[in-house]
């Protein structure tokens, strides 16, 4: 895809007023007095650090390290800082190619607080209202507000008692997520004997420890379509409802509770915001820089670029586990071997259809979801028999409702993201047939006829996540949040096999999503410092 724009820092004004500071500390999961790290980072002071990608888990662990004082140099192998959260910039349209959602502002503000720092001094945020709008395939249309109070009317019109089991709900999931942030999320834990302990089993007692998030949302609702409702937001896990644990409910909270929200300028915005701090803490940045090769050296690694070699104390690694495993680590360095990764569960990877369009889409919002009403069928054709989906479930975003600077006047700047098994065959002819059968879906349940205002296109797919970000089978994610794949069961953040060499993001603990990135970021620092005593 070679029409995406250099990476440039820009600043962009939303239409609507990003003035507010918002603070979460009485609904966020993270108690005060825990925000300190778990571990001493001195012993990184004066070390060299080389760290491999620019996603948000890089980011992260990047402005950790140099904080605490060690020389850190990031290499990036597009043109772009950011990673999968990479900008389509063409003709005055500006797109995010990657995450859209700003959720768990909370975990935001605990980021920028390690450095003395708020988000509203990188920049502003826009709460959206309505959130998201659903329409259903058998023509039903649902908006979720920021009112509880309105949505719980939605519930209780679907179903009797729906708006009592809504607030049963929304408890349970505020509990779990407080309690799951706090004593889980933000504490690695990744070995068995972690979880003996007094405090821990203390705290578990009560969460959605087991069992899946079908079975637990059937507890509560019997309406298919409140089901899903409150389900969706597996799509940002990277999980079905039959695969996930029932822990992750504490995704409602972040959605009815914090809010929905829209970063000034995009998500691209809040990478500049980052890589504006890392700066100021010293990091450098090197773009175009892919990394060919790490190898150990006496006393440290070398890391190799087509271009040049970088000598580093240590190294951590935000490229994809699997890549830096089999590609850039030799065969006696590796913690697992081939077989193990062509067993592992993928999240999703996604058809997208970058879209400049004339006029407005005024059925649309911010951020739309069209769904079938039974969507057991899309689900089993990622995870069970993997195959395109015919009749699939997917998302609009159409950013140009909120922020004027992100389209040309008189157009409006939207993108379709389908869901889609990793590693399916992707092909020119496959997916024009596949964006013929997208935009008619379009027009037929939201009553917005694209096909003939198009100005501006771009596709996404398979081949393009696996040549541009070196994902494995092509998910847009990582390794999904089945029940075998969670906490301890996931690739820890320290090599077993090489001494210096970490690893951070989505693959790791505690998993997918831009929050988790940013707070591997910080666990991957941690797991630094406790293995790296002072001198």
């Amino acid at each position: 895809m070679d029409s995406v724009s250099g990476y440039e820092s820009s600043s962009s004004s939303v239409s609507a007023d990003t003035s507010r500071r918002y603070d979460f500390d009485g609904t966020s999961g993270l108690d005060p007095e825990k925000r300190h790290l778990t571990a001493d980072l001195g012993g990184v002071d004066g070390k060299s650090v080389v760290v491999v990608g620019s996603g948000f888990g890089g980011l992260s662990t990047a402005c950790y390290l140099a904080q605490a004082g060690a020389d850190v140099t990031v290499l990036e192998k597009n043109e772009q800082l950011g990673g999968r959260a990479s900008r389509l910039e063409r003709d005055g349209f500006r797109f995010d190619m990657g995450p859209s959602w700003y959720l768990m502002p909370d975990v935001f503000e605990h980021f920028f607080a390690d450095f003395g720092k708020h988000p509203s001094e990188y920049y502003g945020l826009t709460r959206l209202d309505p959130h998201y709008r659903i329409f259903f395939k058998d023509g039903d249309r649902v908006d979720m507000v920021q009112d509880l109070d309105e949505n719980r009317k939605t519930f209780e019109a679907y179903e009797p008692g729906a708006a009592d089991a809504f607030d049963d709900y929304l408890v349970k999931s505020k509990r779990n997520y407080q309690i799951g942030m706090d004593h889980f999320v933000y504490t690695d834990r990744p070995k068995l004997t972690d979880y003996i302990d007094t405090d821990v089993m203390r705290h578990a007692w009560g969460l959605s420890l087991v069992g899946s998030m079908q079975r637990h949302v059937e507890q509560y609702f019997d309406h298919p379509k409140l089901q899903q409702i409150m389900q969706y937001t597996l799509v940002f896990l990277g999980g079905a409802p039959t695969n996930t644990p029932a822990l992750y409910n504490l995704m409602s909270h972040v959605d009815f509770n914090l809010g929905v929200y829209y970063p000034e300028g995009g998500l691209g915005a809040v990478v500049d915001g980052m890589v504006d701090l890392a700066e100021e803490l010293g990091v450098t940045f090197h773009t175009d820089a892919e990394v060919q090769q790490i190898r150990g050296r006496r006393g440290g690694f070398v890391v190799r670029t087509d271009e040049e070699e970088y000598l580093a104390d240590l190294v951590v690694s935000d490229a994809d586990y699997a890549h830096t495993e089999q590609e850039l680590l030799p065969p006696e360095k590796r913690q697992y071997s081939a077989d193990y990764w062509d067993s592992r569960t993928y999240a999703p990877s996604a058809f997208l259809l970058y879209l400049g369009v004339e006029g407005d889409v005024e059925e649309l919002e911010h951020h739309t979801l069209v769904l079938p009403t039974d969507w057991d069928d899309h689900f089993d054709r990622i995870f069970e028999n993997p195959e395109w989906p015919d009749d699939p479930a997917y998302y609009l975003c159409v950013p140009s409702k909120t922020d004027d600077t992100v389209a040309p006047e008189g157009h409006s700047n939207l993108f379709a993201l389908v869901p889609i098994a990793a590693g399916l065959e992707d092909t020119p002819e496959i997916r024009q047939e596949y964006r013929d059968l997208v935009l008619d879906d379009i027009a037929e349940n939201t009553g917005v006829d694209l096909r003939d205002r198009i100005v501006l296109e771009e596709s996404f797919c398979v081949n393009d996540f696996a040549d541009r970000y070196n994902s494995e089978q092509g998910t847009a994610l990582g390794l999904a949040h089945t029940l075998t794949q969670t906490a301890l069961l996931r690739p820890p953040h320290v090599s077993q096999t090489v001494d210096g060499l970490y690893f951070t993001g989505s693959f790791t603990t505690p998993g997918i999503g831009v929050p988790m990135c940013l707070i591997s970021g910080r666990l991957t620092a941690e797991a630094v410092g406790k293995t790296t005593p002072a001198e």
